[in-house]
């Protein structure tokens, strides 16, 4: 198996049940697809042990337990040591699965937490990415005990009680080595807690076409370089700075103004022709001080900040870091909103509209985001964590993809809902799942730096909801590049060494295809 890039399409269960019925209809035969899945599997199983191993198969009542059968038949002939239990007695499987389980010549054992304790590996061919209720009883107690074991377990699709659409945990799930998917990998694959539970993922080609996603339409994407580079802003042979944009970043008071220059730095570094810090008064002094190529523009409450934004060449505006949760950052919010800019509400911008906030249809809130919608051209991002997303949009509900979607929607804006699996949604249902952020992204302003290199992509004219998949890419690999002991000041500094390896090499190393 070669390292190479992964496709970035993510299919919903649903969505990768419609992919194997139209590789049907156009001729591929259903059994066809499960020998090659089940080859896939034996060839990743194979790799894990030694050879004539003891190999337990756990197979399920649908096609992940077909594929399990083949598994073991493979094996098998490969001369490993194989014992294989079913869910459901032979003669209730159905369709292919029946099919290939009386392929098998081998016995069927009886469930039991006996066939975990002498084996080598455990193959988990029991319920897939397409996982609808609870794992409980017997079956959970298996799984409880293979995780304690110390076995390893290589998963087929999906890891037994991963919901493949949200990654969320149905009861109890194995704890997988090593997972092997087929086709396009699902979004339960990349959202946490499940993403945990998958170990290594090998995306297996099994002979559906590419071609097949024209009909599906999937949504959602794994974000990565190829999702946005086309559209990333270039330098201009005729370029100057003000054809790359004027970025103005509020500052926070004199005592908090920390944050605002960790955007500001990290506004430039993504290429923003000019950033300006607005300062309040008691401000000026200190951003001064610690500012250069970085400009300093005092002003005072909204009446000011208005004024600073008339001039149309100052094309993004971000508010938020370190501004202070106060009715005063709200109008400053509000302020911004009635002008053409692109504008960032990040931090305190968006905890500010939850000020004795009484219920999940706060007047407020709502007002902002119809306040938002006014200029639908007009691009708005809002970076919240989960914190601020509860404030702010209440009790959505759903997996964090179907949240940041639905809170996007109601809003009008481009929605950043922060994490390890950082998700970005549009309106228009669009939504892209980050998996390249490292732990050591939890340190003080790294969200600051975040909205940094948001603002100055989309003060060069790039698209919002791009712009916002780019930052959020580029910040996870600034973190991985620069490596243990980072913080916030060093995202900025290392983005010039990201952005040149990415322009050197488009496509960076994904996930093993087999």
């Amino acid at each position: 198996m070669a390292l190479v890039t992964a496709p970035i399409e993510l299919l919903t269960p649903t969505e990768m049940a419609e992919a194997d019925r139209l590789a049907i209809a156009g001729g591929i035969a259903g059994l066809t697809l499960m020998e090659n899945a089940g080859r896939a599997v034996a060839d990743a199983a194979a790799e894990m042990v030694p050879p004539k191993a003891r190999v337990t198969i756990l197979c399920g009542p649908g096609n992940n337990g077909g594929d399990g059968f083949v598994v073991a038949r493979l094996l098998a002939d490969r001369g490993f040591e194989i014992r294989l239990s079913c869910l459901i007695p032979l003669e209730r499987l159905k369709g292919d699965a029946s099919v290939m389980a009386r392929r098998w010549s081998g016995p069927i054992l009886p469930l039991s937490l006996e066939l975990i304790g002498s084996c080598e590996l455990i193959v988990d061919a029991m319920f897939g990415a397409g996982l609808v209720r609870d794992v409980e009883g017997a079956v959970a107690g298996l799984i409880e005990a293979a995780n304690v074991s110390g076995i390893p377990v290589l998963a087929v699709d999906m890891p037994s009680g991963v919901d493949g659409a949200s990654g969320g945990i149905r009861g109890r799930a194995f704890t997988a080595r090593r997972t092997v998917t087929f086709f396009r990998r699902k979004p339960g694959h990349l959202l946490l807690p499940g993403r945990r539970c998958c170990g290594e993922l090998v995306l297996a080609d099994i002979g559906i076409a590419s071609e097949l996603l024209a009909a599906i339409r999937p949504g959602t994407w794994a974000n990565a370089p190829v999702l946005w580079q086309s559209c990333y802003p270039e330098p201009r042979q005729d370029g100057h700075k003000y054809t790359k944009g004027h970025a103005i970043v509020v500052s926070g008071p004199g005592h908090r103004t920390g944050a605002a220059r960790l955007a500001a730095r990290g506004a430039l570094r993504a290429g923003a022709g000019l950033v300006t810090v607005a300062s309040p008064p008691d401000a000026v002094a200190v951003n001064a001080a610690q500012l250069t190529a970085i400009m300093v523009e005092p002003f005072e409450g909204p009446r000011g900040l208005a004024a600073l934004l008339s001039d149309p060449r100052r094309n993004a505006c971000l508010i938020g870091p370190g501004a202070g949760v106060a009715l005063s950052t709200r109008l400053l919010a509000q302020v911004a909103l009635e002008f053409d800019a692109s504008v960032v509400l990040d931090a305190d911008a968006l905890t500010a509209f939850t000020l004795d906030q009484d219920d999940d249809a706060d007047p407020v809130v709502e007002n902002l985001f119809a306040h938002i919608k006014e200029k639908p051209a007009r691009a708005v991002v809002l970076t919240p964590h989960e914190g601020e997303f509860r404030r702010v949009f209440g009790a959505l509900t759903g997996s964090k993809l179907e949240r940041a979607r639905a809170a996007a929607e109601r809003s009008g804006a481009i929605v950043i809902l922060k994490g390890a699996d950082t998700v970005i949604a549009a309106p228009d249902g669009r939504a892209a799942i980050n998996e390249n952020a490292p732990p050591s992204l939890a340190t003080a302003g790294s969200g600051d730096v975040l909205a940094g290199f948001v603002t100055g992509l989309v003060a060069q004219g790039m698209p919002a909801w791009e712009a916002a998949c780019a930052a959020v890419w580029l910040h996870g690999e600034c973190a991985n590049l620069f490596g243990p002991g980072l913080i916030a000041e060093d995202l900025p500094e290392a983005l010039p060494h990201v952005l040149r390896s990415l322009s050197a090499q488009p496509l960076t190393p994904g996930l093993k295809l087999s």
